[in-house]
């Protein structure tokens, strides 16, 4: 969650319009504890204003083009979102329990990523590194739910 953002000044970083679908839907993104899909972004502004789902994925594909969002494999074949790094939100790791699905986000110091070595073996521009711990979670442990979705 970054609650130190200013969602409508991402958006004209991103060389974005203000729409008002535009910072709803980012605002859903980043005021989230954990990465969230489009399913539960269109859940989520259903509730309390009208909106197309259409228009939700369309909204994230476009986010994620200008780097304001990031799309992160969430198990399977599906999608989670999350806010791409910023000065306020800096890039870490996520963990994704295999038994009950459920994704969040690591403090960016449990696992850092020293891509230097990886530059200088590497010809091209690394411009995002993806990192996804996979595992079972603390309450799937608790209450005996291991097994793999």
């Amino acid at each position: 969650m970054c609650d130190q953002c200013d969602y409508s000044n991402l958006l004209k970083a991103g060389r974005l319009g203000v729409s008002a679908n535009r910072l709803r839907v980012l605002e859903v993104v980043g005021n989230t504890n954990a990465p969230v899909s489009a399913g539960d972004v269109y859940k989520t502004l259903e509730s309390y204003t009208s909106i197309n789902r259409v228009t939700v994925y369309r909204i994230l594909d476009l986010l994620v083009e200008r780097g304001l969002v990031q799309r992160l494999s969430g198990g399977g074949r599906s999608f989670v979102y999350g806010l791409a790094p910023n000065k306020h939100h800096p890039p870490h790791s996520h963990f994704y329990c295999k038994s009950c699905g459920h994704m969040e986000c690591l403090t960016p110091q449990a696992l850092n990523v020293d891509t230097q070595p990886m530059q200088r073996t590497f010809a091209g521009l690394i411009e995002n590194i993806e990192v996804r711990v996979d595992g079972v979670c603390q309450t799937c442990l608790q209450t005996g739910e291991n097994s793999v979705h």
